[in-house]
């Protein structure tokens, strides 16, 4: 059995560490935020959408993790305009909303397997001094954000005596075009 000294296995630790973190930051790198698009069926992410009344309406849009808080409610707001505009009104108000942070937990283990006894760690004998015990994993946490809302589509009478309406038209044209896939350069 080959033991290692002290700077030995903490070299190899940091290493070990160095290199896990690395390919996390490389995998997350290759994430990106989710597109302006329907939920498909198994999916997580997207837009839905579903009549209540003749007028009212429950819309969502749920990102991923690399997915701002900020454009997940963008999303929202230009769906809720969409559907809107499908019904065949010009204005809505939102009756109720809300943004919900969904937080998901990963465990990246990291270094080697300890060549002597056991997990324990520290220096002196049986690793009595420093931690006991260490684990050896890093804790990732994934935040995703999840926006619903119900909205109540309004005849332009009412759109004209409600201080809250949100003309769609206008939130189709300022925010439909962010919300358009971007042309990929390969």
């Amino acid at each position: 059995m080959i033991r290692l000294n002290p700077i030995s296995r903490l070299s190899a630790t940091l290493g070990a560490r160095a290199l896990c973190l690395g390919l996390v930051v490389c995998l997350t790198g290759c994430m990106t935020p989710t597109p302006y698009a329907p939920r498909q069926e198994g999916e997580r992410t997207g837009y839905t959408d579903r009549s209540l009344t003749q007028n009212r309406y429950r819309v969502t849009f749920t990102g991923n993790s690399a997915t701002p808080r900020e454009t997940v409610e963008t999303y929202l707001l230009l769906r809720a305009a969409e559907v809107t505009r499908a019904a065949g009104y010009s204005s809505f108000v939102f009756d109720t909303r809300n943004t919900r942070a969904n937080q998901t937990y990963d465990t990246v283990p990291y270094g080697p397997p300890d060549p002597y006894f056991g997990v324990r760690r520290g220096f002196g004998y049986w690793g009595g001094y420093g931690f006991a015990y260490d684990p050896m994993v890093d804790v990732v946490v994934h935040t995703n954000y999840e926006a619903y809302a119900e909205i109540v589509l309004l005849t332009p009478d009412q759109a004209a005596k409600e201080p809250r309406a949100v003309n769609a038209t206008e939130v189709i044209g300022r925010v439909g075009p962010e919300a358009a896939p971007k042309p990929t350069h390969t």
